[in-house]
Formats: structure tokens, C-alpha cells, sequence
């Protein structure tokens, strides 16, 4: 990605030829599980929700929400004080490096991830976005619930000899602990998820 330099257009230009280099940590998680993303700065936030499912890898299958300085952002809830996530883009809500925002998914395990700004530049020529670009670590199951419980599971799988190992190999359909690599993370497998999202924001 570029450095943005020379005259600024304006801010819908701006954002259509802008890209967010973003840090997506998974909170609590040690070693951290973590994505580094190149993201459209003009993305909704509902557009980054896909991005963030489909890069650190999951299922999508719960209630989320994003918490922002401009307020909180997911599916509509008048109650809840959650605006439409349709109606902001990133560009908005965290518009310079340092700037953060917290995306929080599945409401009753409360997965929270800070999501950092390392860097605002200018879309390369011919590059597809959004893309992964580094990161860490294996996804969580879906539905394990939550960050400690997600601890207790990876203890519970490297040890064979614990009451409960058959059982939660069982719940995962693995044959054995070993099909699942907590320390594992396939970089070229995140951008193949994000490929049914990417476009090239500036012709060669």
C-alpha cells in the first residue's frame, strides 16, 4: 500500500481510492489471535463485519456490533441504541492511524476484537481489497463459548488423559486433537475467504 500524498480529493474520492491497514486482535487471547488487514477505507461497517467473519474465520452465526466514538453499529436496535451498520463507513468512525473501534461478535460469548488503524494510504493499481496480509494463530471453534472457555479447550484437547478430552473431541467431530492446530493460521486460506469480497479499487 502507498502513503497518500499530493492534492486531496474530496471525501467520497477520497475514501473510493483510500485503504485502512487494520489490526484485528481477538481480546484475551495469549498468544494473541490476530489478523492484519488491508481494507477499502469506503467499506460500511456492515461490509467490515463480512471482513473481519471471513478473516479471522468465523461462521457468522450471531448478533455483533461495532462500538465507535460516533456511536455503536450493527443490525438496527432502537432499543439497544445500535444504528444501522449500513450507514457508516470505516473512513468514519477511525479516519487516522492509532485510531481504534471495538467489534464485538456473538453476544452471549461476547468475543470483543480491537480493531487498530495502523495506516491510511492509497490503493494500489490493480490490487484487489480487502486483504489479509499477516496475522496469528487458529480461529476459535464457533459456539465454544467464549474466551475462557476457548482457554479451557485447548488445555482440555492437549491432554489426552482428561475426563472430558474424548468428549470434546466429540463436540469438535475431530478423530483426534491433532486435526485441530490452535497455533495454526493459513494466510493464503483467509485471502480465499475474502476473495468473494475484494475488488480493485484503481485500474492498472
Amino acid at each position: 500500500m502507498a502513503n497518500t500524498r499530493g492534492a486531496t480529493p474530496g471525501p467520497r474520492a477520497a475514501a473510493a481510492q483510500t485503504v485502512h491497514t487494520i489490526t484485528v486482535t481477538l481480546t484475551g487471547s495469549e498468544p494473541p489471535i490476530w489478523r492484519r488487514l488491508e481494507v477499502p477505507s469506503g467499506s460500511t461497517l456492515r461490509e467490515l463485519h463480512d471482513v473481519v467473519q471471513a478473516a479471522v474465520g468465523w461462521e457468522d452465526h450471531h448478533l455483533w456490533v461495532f462500538d465507535t466514538p460516533l456511536g455503536r453499529y450493527g443490525a438496527a436496535d432502537r432499543e439497544l441504541e445500535i444504528h444501522d451498520a449500513a450507514s457508516r463507513r470505516l473512513g468514519q468512525v477511525a479516519d487516522h492511524a492509532g485510531a481504534r473501534i471495538r467489534y464485538t461478535y456473538d453476544f452471549g460469548a461476547d468475543w470483543h476484537h480491537d480493531v487498530l488503524v495502523e495506516a491510511v494510504g492509497d490503493a494500489e493499481p490493480g490490487v484487489a481489497y480487502p486483504r489479509c496480509v499477516d496475522g496469528a494463530r487458529a480461529c476459535p471453534p464457533e459456539d465454544c463459548g467464549g474466551i475462557e472457555a476457548y482457554r479451557y479447550l485447548v488445555e482440555v484437547l492437549a491432554d489426552p488423559a482428561h475426563d472430558e478430552h474424548d468428549e470434546q473431541l466429540e463436540w469438535l467431530g475431530l478423530d483426534a486433537a491433532d486435526d485441530f492446530d490452535p497455533a495454526a493460521f493459513d494466510p493464503a486460506g483467509a485471502d480465499r475467504a475474502l476473495a468473494g469480497l475484494a475488488r480493485v479499487l484503481v485500474e492498472n
